[in-house]
């Protein structure tokens, strides 16, 4: 039976280091005491013993400040400012789970970043943190310098329980391994793609006609989660969950209850995948520490969630390898050589991946991070796109006679009309630019490294000593003035096609990195803006010209009262309609509500 996950850290990471120093300070007494004929009076040894463990370890948090302050020094750099905090950050932990239903993603690093620059060092349980927003930096640590950076123990220890051995938190040789089996799967575009992604569109669209036919609103948060869901799954292994089929939720949730029997292992799965994204980054905002919370200390949350996306999966995975095995009886590919597998027209990610193993943990683990990746990313880029659209009535007129102009009022969108569409990459890049789908990432040094000062600050370069967490957040860099100019904070398609282009993304490209950079880039980019596009434009032609999409505030989560004005300190906060979070990926706490004005369905 397996210890419990706090007991477990007790014994394996924590006891060894509290306990040794009291251990080696019975041992010296030991010796002293055979040795020589000095005696110890038992108060003064139990003193000894209680204070042994606290100065040991200041000692050693001191000796590394000063071997890494030495160590800056020799390289003519400094270290990043430091947060102001008490004794091992404790305070910054415990004001940061007091203060995550009301924080605002990104709004704490921009909010620093005023008096202490835009990369600075955050001490939380006695580690540091270090916090970029810098795109230079970014470009050193996702690019130019990927190989002295890893995703590191600790994103193992945290989301491995989600992710396994997939690609997403995977180093070195096995990541390179992950890597060359999906890559040649999303290297075109495939006329099957965008069919499977338009039928799926068609009746997500039909599913919200019928709901706001029957005059209640819509969350398009879950019904576009749905459609992510059910075509990542049909794209990846061949298997449609149908979860756009199953009960949509009215806003008054349980007491609709009669329409829905038992939910269906789709939504189990769906719902299941959710609450695994939350419980990682709960636990993902701790540290390592992680297992000490009251709710993780004596039973693995991630249990039960695992359990049942284990069960929906190992299925479909078993088949496809049965499936593959009476098709085909060849030798595994090797991920090592040079020329790439050409990947056939309608083949799922599943079928693909069979042809260089057959082992299920390693399938459903790469499925696994996949589909977190290809469902919530999507869905978050369309949820917010619409958002923005209800917010700017005149943006979603131009889209859509963008729309009605390339691809007219029926027609499927083809893979040559996206070439056409300006505009329509221009909302999806703005919406991607306000709105990443993941604010905050994660990368640890492998080596030391120095970040250069910003241009022309006249400072010195930062140093960042070997294996330490380097934070950054795309959100918190692309709303930047300096950056972007000073309506950073406006949602502006336009930015993307006038002379703003120009003047600031073209001349620093890493200014914009929705989908990350170098190496680690997301292979699914492309797969993400086509499905986005496809829904969208069959959303704008469903609607006709006295239609309008419109917040269903009366249904909505109230935005938490200290984003007011007098509190927001950088202008984000305040102008936001909708109660904003972030777990893995953005979010819309309680759903995103729509209904129809001035027209009916």
């Amino acid at each position: 039976m397996a210890l419990p996950p706090g007991i477990l850290y007790l014994a394996k990471d924590l006891l060894p280091g509290i306990l040794a120093p009291p251990l080696a300070t019975w041992g010296i007494r030991l010796l002293v005491h055979r040795s020589t004929e000095l005696q110890f009076s038992g108060l003064l040894f139990a003193a000894a013993c209680f204070l042994s463990f606290p100065i040991v370890f200041t000692v050693k948090v001191q000796l590394k400040l000063y071997r890494d302050r030495c160590s800056a020094w020799v390289r003519g750099a400094i270290l990043p400012p430091p947060v102001p905090s008490s004794v091992g950050g404790i305070d910054l932990v415990r004001k940061g789970l007091k203060d995550a239903k009301v924080t605002y993603p990104g709004e704490p690093l921009a909010v620093l970043a005023k008096t202490l620059g835009h990369t600075f060092c955050m001490r939380i349980l006695f580690q540091d943190r270090f916090f970029t927003t810098e795109p230079e930096h970014l470009k050193i640590i996702l690019a130019t310098q990927f190989n002295n950076f890893e995703k590191g123990q600790d994103t193992q220890e945290i989301f491995g329980s989600l992710i396994g051995s997939g690609v997403f938190g995977a180093d070195g040789d096995l990541w390179k391994f992950h890597r060359a089996m999906t890559r040649p799967f999303f290297k075109r575009d495939r006329v099957s793609d965008f069919e499977l992604f338009d039928n799926h569109a068609l009746v997500a669209i039909a599913q919200l006609k019928k709901r706001l036919a029957e005059g209640h609103p819509v969350d398009f948060q879950d019904l576009v989660s749905r459609f992510t869901t059910d075509s990542s799954g049909e794209f990846l292994f061949g298997h449609n969950p149908d979860t756009l089929q199953a009960f949509l939720p009215y806003p008054t949730g349980p007491s609709a209850s009669s329409n829905v029997s038992t939910p269906s292992p789709s939504t189990r799965f769906a719902t299941a995948l959710s609450a695994a994204e939350n419980i990682v980054f709960q636990r993902g905002s701790i540290g390592g520490a992680w297992a000490l919370h009251p709710r993780d200390f004596w039973v693995d949350r991630m249990s039960e969630p695992m359990g049942v996306i284990r069960t929906f999966l190992d299925p479909i995975l078993s088949g496809a390898v049965q499936r593959m095995g009476k098709v085909r009886n060849q030798e595994k590919l090797d991920v090592n050589g040079e020329v790439e597998r050409e990947v056939q027209e309608g083949e799922t990610l599943v079928e693909h991946l069979l042809n260089y193993t057959d082992d299920q943990t390693i399938l459903r683990d790469e499925i696994l991070n996949i589909s977190v990746a290809a469902r919530d990313t999507t869905s978050c880029l369309l949820t917010f796109t619409l958002y923005m659209l209800t917010q700017h009535p005149a943006v979603m007129a131009t889209l859509r006679a963008e729309v009605l102009e390339v691809v007219g009022p029926a027609r499927a969108p083809a893979p040559e009309d996206f070439r056409e569409m300006k505009f329509l990459r221009a909302v999806l890049n703005e919406t991607l630019r306000v709105y990443p789908p993941v604010p905050y990432n994660m990368r640890s040094t492998i080596t030391p490294v120095t970040l250069p000062a910003p241009a022309g600050s006249g400072k010195p370069d930062f140093y960042i000593p070997a294996h330490s967490k380097v934070m950054y957040s795309v959100m918190a860099m692309q709303r930047r003035t300096d950056l972007w100019g000073p309506d950073a904070a406006e949602w502006d398609p336009d930015r993307f096609l006038d002379a703003r282009l120009q003047k600031y993304l073209t001349p620093n490209p890493f200014i914009f990195l929705p989908f990350n950079a170098g190496p680690r880039i997301c292979l699914g980019q492309q797969f993400a803006y086509h499905e986005a596009s496809v829904f969208l434009v069959r959303l704008l032609q469903a609607l006709s010209p006295s239609e309008e999409f419109c917040l269903a505030d009366e249904v909505m989560e109230p935005v938490p009262s200290a984003w007011n004005i007098g509190e927001d300190q950088i202008g984000w906060k305040s102008r936001e309609k909708v109660a904003l979070r972030n777990h893995i990926t953005l979010y819309v706490e309680g759903g995103f509500w729509i209904k129809m004005r001035d027209g009916e369905v």
